[in-house]
């Protein structure tokens, strides 16, 4: 067997508000509360597992999503709300980039984390 990611915890103020939020973004749907986490997950297997926290650090992740779906994807962002930006140290605010010939996107979750979509990987495709 390969190496593969599995899941990754993501503390947050809310884990339920977290969870719902990014699945609503990304299309996707937040999974039933398991032990403290409420799971979102993607399509490539791997699973956000959101649990309440008052003691953490933002995070930062980044999905791949289909150049057609990025369009009602960022329209889900401008109408959550929510921050968003072109670049990762927060500038281009109210911008997309268009690194490597795609698009993407920085946003910020109601728990202070900064999400990102793009439709092309950095480097662009191999």
């Amino acid at each position: 067997m390969s190496i593969q990611l599995d899941h990754i915890i993501v503390p947050a103020r809310d884990k339920k508000t977290s969870a719902e939020f990014l699945a609503r973004i990304l299309g996707l749907e937040a999974g039933a509360q398991t032990g403290p986490f409420i799971p979102v997950k993607t399509g490539n297997g791997v699973t956000l597992d959101f649990m309440d926290s008052d003691d953490f650090r933002s995070q930062h992740c980044a999905f791949l999503v289909p150049d057609e779906e990025f369009d009602a994807m960022f329209a889900r962002i401008k109408e959550s709300g929510a921050h968003y930006y072109a670049h990762p140290d927060g500038s281009g605010v109210g911008q997309i980039n268009t690194r490597d010939g795609g698009r993407g996107v920085y946003f910020t979750d109601p728990g202070g984390h900064n999400m990102e979509i793009l439709t092309v990987p950095y480097g662009g495709w191999a």
